[in-house]
């Protein structure tokens, strides 16, 4: 098994999540969908503390609405999480590499399932660089 993720989306990011649950399993992760269960209205920052409780040192998670910005706001707003709202695959390498982002945000109204997947991978196996990024990456418990 890769690892273990878990997802959530809003009603705007709900067909993104399907198709991501299905990528991630492909890939070998074992993946906790924190839902919602269907693709009707309903309350991002809700489905965005879903996931950023259940995220932990083992487990990274994934939250997709319309654009991404809302969930990365939401999801920011927890002790402990980096959630970094990414829109190419160089961006999902440097939020894993630089800043040790543990949640991936995505937008279903900005990107295609395409680029996701690219976006995707290029999160889930890129590992953190540590060392003067570690110092960096600290100093945000101090803001």
């Amino acid at each position: 098994m890769a690892g273990k993720v878990v997802i959530g989306s809003d009603h705007g990011g709900f067909a993104l999540k399907e198709f991501a649950i299905k990528l991630l399993k492909d890939m070998g992760y074992d993946v906790e969908d924190a839902g919602p269960e269907a693709a009707v209205s309903c309350d991002y920052p809700v489905y965005a503390a879903k996931v950023a409780q259940l995220v932990s040192d083992e487990k990274l998670g994934i939250l997709i609405c319309g654009t991404g910005l809302g969930m990365s706001m939401a999801a920011n707003k927890h002790k402990g999480i980096r959630a970094a709202m990414c829109t190419n695959e160089y961006m999902a390498k440097m939020a894993r590499a630089h800043n040790n982002a543990n949640i991936l945000c995505l937008g279903e109204r900005v990107i295609g399932p395409g680029l996701a997947e690219e976006i995707i991978r290029a999160f889930m196996t890129t590992d953190f660089e540590g060392d003067r990024h570690l110092r960096r990456i600290n100093l945000f418990d101090q803001l």
